[in-house]
């Protein structure tokens, strides 16, 4: 019984009372969890060259911690995890303008402290598979463990248009899973879908940078990797190109959230409308016939009925 009370105690002492800061630490977890899968498969696969693991066993490591992510904070920010997403959020109007920057931030310092972890895990392996040697190129180069980078025969806009294309098809496929309009996924399902939309965007898209399509799990572990002894490099590489995940990804979001307005969301059922319309109609008929009444909607949005004696 102390026990009990004690916990308690301590969680009437340890719960923020603002609300925004609540869903920040929401987000910075969802982040850090999502970034331990993906970084630590990204390590396991590079450092044993192979062995213990595939290109395909990252993709799933990744969409596995998205999905237990969703889990773990869904409830309390909406696992966004990601800028894009909260961008496109405050787009259309689901998330609050004011909150996006302290979202973003959250979201960079999840990955950011996902990526120390990881690399306090894999020192030594890291270490003996680059020979000691922190380096962005070259056949031992480990950074990529932690962010992402083109290849390099890749041009700066085909890059560009890349991230563009796989953050918008992201949001095209996620936006309906919370559509109540549309066919909406039961809410414990929606983490695993969101999972495989992931799995399919990164086992597609992902050759030619890196399957990046998220500033925060770009950004966060590069500036990992630049404060822990791989240098400048990482940021002036292949010609700067640090800011493509961070610019394009935002980008394409809005693109694939406009576009799932256009094509579908805009031309759903309107429920209040179209009850309104409904009840109209059966109303009008059965008074018309009976000759006594006449009702009109006087306004759609919120289907207030009047009468008037009808006149023939």
């Amino acid at each position: 019984m102390e026990v009990r009370r004690f916990l308690v105690w301590l969680r009437q002492q340890g719960k923020v009372r603002n609300a925004l800061l609540r869903e920040c630490l929401g987000e910075v977890l969802g982040t850090f969890i999502f970034m331990m899968f993906g970084c630590a498969a990204l390590a396991q696969v590079k450092t044993s060259r192979g062995s213990k693991g595939q290109y395909l066993s990252a993709n799933m490591a990744f969409s596995v911690g998205v999905m237990c992510a969703m889990y773990c904070c869904r409830g309390i920010s909406g696992a966004h995890m990601n800028p894009a997403v909260s961008l496109s959020c405050c787009v259309l109007g689901r998330l609050a303008w004011s909150k996006l920057l302290p979202y973003c931030l959250a979201q960079v310092i999840g990955a950011f402290l996902a990526a120390g972890l990881v690399f306090l895990m894999y020192h030594d392996a890291i270490m003996s598979y680059s020979g000691g040697v922190l380096t962005v190129y070259g056949p031992n180069e480990t950074a990529s463990i932690f962010a992402t980078y083109p290849v390099e025969f890749l041009s700066l806009g085909s890059s560009f248009l890349d991230q563009v294309v796989g953050t918008g098809m992201v949001l095209l496929c996620f936006l309906p899973l919370d559509d109540q309009q549309n066919s909406p996924a039961p809410p414990d399902l929606v983490p695993p879908l969101a999972a495989t939309v992931l799995l399919g965007v990164s086992m597609s898209m992902s050759y030619n940078c890196g399957g990046g399509i998220n500033p925060a799990r770009d950004f966060g572990p590069r500036l990992f990797t630049f404060m822990a002894g791989w240098g400048s490099d990482v940021f002036t590489c292949y010609n700067y190109w640090f800011w493509v995940p961070i610019a394009a990804p935002m980008l394409g979001a809005v693109i694939g959230s406009y576009i799932y307005l256009i094509f579908i969301q805009w031309h759903l059922p309107d429920p209040d409308t179209d009850t309104c319309a409904n009840l109209l109609y059966h109303h009008r008929k059965a008074d018309i016939s009976n000759g006594n009444t006449d009702i009109f909607c006087s306004n759609s949005l919120f289907c207030i009925f009047e009468k008037k004696p009808y006149r023939k």
